[in-house]
């Protein structure tokens, strides 16, 4: 059994609170899960108005799914525009 984890910082352009923020993200987290059924989480960037750090797990028999899975998720995430993707990484344990 492999475990994936990511950790993908975006960018909500145009957001003028952390309601209008916490909208967006929970729209991508609900997609992201529906789309990959991903484990995914805001883990970071609360008391920011625009910036988000989202964590993401994927479990697999195969090192390389878990990471394919994952990495598919970040590119789902950056096509939705609804946030930028400004830093991501990708790490099996």
């Amino acid at each position: 059994m492999f475990v994936a984890a990511a950790r993908v910082e975006v960018h909500v352009h145009g957001s003028q609170s952390l309601k209008q923020k916490r909208g967006v993200i929970n729209s991508i987290k609900q997609r992201v899960r529906n789309e990959f059924n991903v484990s995914i989480a805001e883990v970071g960037g609360q008391d920011t108005w625009q910036i988000a750090v989202l964590g993401m797990a994927a479990v697999s028999e195969e090192a390389q799914d878990a990471r394919v899975r994952l990495e598919k998720a970040i590119d789902f995430i950056a096509g939705l525009h609804l946030a930028e993707v400004i830093d991501q990484e990708v790490e099996i344990l």
